[in-house]
């Protein structure tokens, strides 16, 4: 493996700055071709069974690369990364605007397979951020992420509503290329520290398809129980959402551009979420206790997404709801990059983002299933019931004292 000199610190400030750039752009590209696929499935005549299957393919598509992405970009390191994953983006966005019947709108996601553009730019910002400032770093990539979600959202809706699915499609793909070009110019081949690295070259299971390697990783104390909170706690979210796109039209009855203002303003609520108190609650609390807090919040918020009956309800369930999902989702992955090698953050990183989805393979079928049944109130009883079982657990599980435990207690 290549070696280098020790990055400087204005460097890296100037790749993080180039990577949070990409990562706003790449969140408006994704944003507004999500927009989009509702609209043009509609416009093909895909009814409520083949979006939950477009869907579910979508989230194995994701699942069979998210990985294998993740050990990909530890050994060929963020550059690399990066560039495959806003070129897989921009070609999957081109598909979808050339997309003129179902088959090809399924085509259209194969190259989703490589699509982790967020997951890319974790890995860089975890390369180059202290232990002590990994959880300020990570959310910060979610402050980003939000401004790329909410500029998106908004422009999505306008240019379908003023223009046209394809056309909005397209101006996605150009986004990502942009961003593909931005990454080869400015981020350096390799993030990791030259010490990392020369451990890394040592390392005899240096392939990308190591799956020994992953289970070793896995067998550390305090990951698998990590990536279980993620699972159960990704679970009823991740029901609720892959049937958002479907309740905004036909619950709430929003137009596509009302839907992308509703969009930016979730958007908006990330961003203070994640990019102003996630730092702030670091610096006061141990991040395993934050973990904790978040899905007790998550738990009760459910209580309120089961009562209401508005977009103006929605809106002011969504301050708490993105809180307690904040700092479920920053502290799991800011705990998951301090308990393994640093030559190995990118592999957790990758398995994280798998487990999201994992959790979009069943979540339409799961979502469409319960909506047909019980009704919209249905989502916030299952995301009350769940955290609220997983919250109690927890604090048994800490009572137990087991090294696998002290991660929810222990500074990192």
């Amino acid at each position: 493996m290549e070696k280098r000199a020790e990055m400087s610190a204005e460097r890296g400030r100037s790749v993080v700055r180039t990577v949070h750039l990409t990562t706003a752009i790449y969140a408006c590209c994704f944003w507004i071709q999500l927009g989009v696929l509702p609209y043009l499935s509609r416009k093909l005549d895909v009814d409520a069974v083949q979006f939950g299957t477009l869907q579910t393919f979508f989230a194995v598509v994701q699942l069979l690369g998210g990985s294998f992405f993740g050990r990909f970009g530890d050994v060929f390191g963020g550059r690399a990364a990066l560039s495959v994953a806003y070129l897989s983006a921009a070609f999957a966005h081109l598909l979808l605007g050339l997309s003129s019947s179902v088959p090809l709108l399924f085509i259209s996601r194969l190259p989703s397979m490589f699509m982790h553009g967020f997951q890319g730019a974790q890995m860089v910002v975890t390369d180059l951020s202290d232990k002590s400032q990994r959880a300020d770093a990570l959310g910060k990539i979610g402050v980003l992420y939000g401004v790329g979600m909410i500029s998106g959202s908004m422009l999505g809706g306008l240019l379908t509503s003023h223009y046209s699915e394809e056309t909005a499609a397209f101006v996605a793909a150009a986004g990502c290329l942009a961003c593909c070009a931005l990454a080869v110019a400015r981020v350096p081949r390799h993030t990791k520290s030259p010490a990392v690295l020369a451990k890394e070259d040592k390392d005899e299971s240096t392939g990308i398809f190591n799956v020994q390697k992953i289970v070793q990783l896995l067998k550390i104390p305090g990951t698998l129980q990590i990536f279980t909170i993620k699972t159960i706690t990704g679970l009823p979210v991740g029901i609720f959402h892959s049937m958002f796109s479907l309740l905004t039209m036909e619950y709430f009855k929003l137009q596509p551009e009302q839907n992308g203002y509703l969009m930016s303003y979730i958007g908006l609520l990330q961003m203070v979420m994640q990019g102003v108190l996630m730092g702030r609650l670091t610096k006061r609390f141990h991040e395993g206790s934050l973990l904790l807090w978040g899905i007790g919040i998550t738990s009760f918020v459910g209580i309120g997404s089961a009562m209401m009956t508005s977009v103006f309800h929605f809106c002011l369930n969504a301050i708490p709801m993105s809180l307690g999902l904040g700092m479920t989702m920053v502290m799991s992955d800011s705990l998951l990059t301090k308990v393994v090698p640093p030559a190995n953050t990118g592999v957790m990183l990758g398995l994280s983002m798998s487990i999201h989805s994992l959790v979009r393979t069943v979540s339409p079928t799961i979502g469409g299933f319960l909506y047909a049944s019980f009704g919209f109130p249905v989502f916030g009883w299952l995301q009350f019931v769940v955290n609220l079982a997983l919250f109690v657990s927890l604090h048994i599980y800490i009572r137990s004292k087991s090294k696998a435990a002290a991660i929810f207690t222990s500074k990192q």
